[in-house]
């Protein structure tokens, strides 16, 4: 009996930590770098870290999602959504075997099943323009770029999906302009904060994801803001317009940080989320207002 607990503790525990950190990798003795096309994408916005070798990226005013191979550098259409989607930030529950994606302008939050890729379900959350998403251990976190609000979707131990829950903001992160405001989202503390971009007032925010309450990250500014990823005490904020990707030191209350350093590629163009591999980050060019070309996942070094 105790020997069926501890296997299921350990069991719990991987799984636990599969939800928090898809992207634990060996690090690569060389961090890979390169481009990787969306064969056949006409838009691009949001990527998400699946299984190993794994990514996901959206295809952002059709919401079709492709799946890629970071080693073979390929990537291919996975999932045709019905008309009327989007696909803009979005995770993966690799625990579940879940995609969770912000659905943009049309108010929504959709999820897919990663193995058969047909959608589970889908939800609405509120007008405004729903930007990025961010996974604790008990469910998914949304921004709305309209409105000082968060969304929280509830995930059962069994993957099944709870009723939203909205969140309204106090406090420096709901200070609204006429603007993108919240985009990128991460989750710090094993989800006790959370951390939120502010893409008008160039910042990042702490939340109470219990009352709503904001606060500074002080010492970091990070004008065109876009979407976010932590790990452990590091927190990497793309910077769309400014094509590259800010390294920052979180202090470990996470009242302030430091710039140490920024990731620039000759390939970025207008990137804007970005995901974890082992070393390597992997950035989707969106190319907002540039004439149109080839969209792509573009392989950086996550340190210079």
């Amino acid at each position: 009996m105790r020997r069926t607990v501890r296997r299921r503790a350990a069991a719990g525990i991987v799984a636990l930590l599969s939800l928090l950190f898809p992207t634990a990798l060996p690090a690569w003795a060389s961090p890979p770098t390169g481009e990787i096309v969306l064969d056949g994408a006409t838009s691009a916005e949001g990527i998400a870290a699946g299984e190993g070798k794994t990514f996901y990226a959206g295809e952002l005013t059709t919401g079709d999602i492709f799946r890629g191979d970071l080693r073979k550098g390929t990537a291919t259409r996975f999932i045709h959504v019905p008309e009327g989607r989007a696909a803009v930030g979005m995770k993966a529950d690799t625990c579940h075997d879940l995609l969770f994606v912000a659905g943009g302008g049309t108010g929504k939050a959709f999820v897919y099943n990663t193995d058969t890729g047909k959608p589970v379900a889908d939800f609405d959350l509120a007008k405004g323009f729903i930007n990025d998403v961010t996974l604790t251990s008990d469910g998914a976190w949304f921004t709305n770029s309209s409105v000082a609000e968060l969304y929280f979707l509830p995930v059962g131990e069994d993957g099944g999906l709870g009723t939203v829950k909205t969140l309204k903001l106090t406090g420096p992160a709901a200070d609204l302009k006429p603007d993108f405001n919240l985009n990128g989202i991460a989750s710090a503390h094993n989800g006790k904060v959370l951390i939120v971009a502010h893409t008008a007032n160039s910042a990042v925010y702490t939340v109470n994801p219990e009352t709503g309450q904001s606060a500074a990250i002080e010492g970091v500014s990070v004008p065109f803001v876009d979407g976010i990823l932590l790990r452990g005490g590091t927190l990497w904020a793309v910077q769309n317009q400014l094509n590259k990707i800010a390294r920052i030191d979180l202090s470990g209350d996470l009242s302030s940080g430091v710039v140490e350093d920024t990731i620039t590629s000759d390939a970025f163009n207008v990137p804007t989320t970005v995901a974890l591999f082992g070393n390597t980050l992997a950035a989707v060019n969106a190319q907002f207002n540039q004439p149109p070309s080839p969209f792509e996942v573009v392989l950086v070094p996550a340190r210079k």
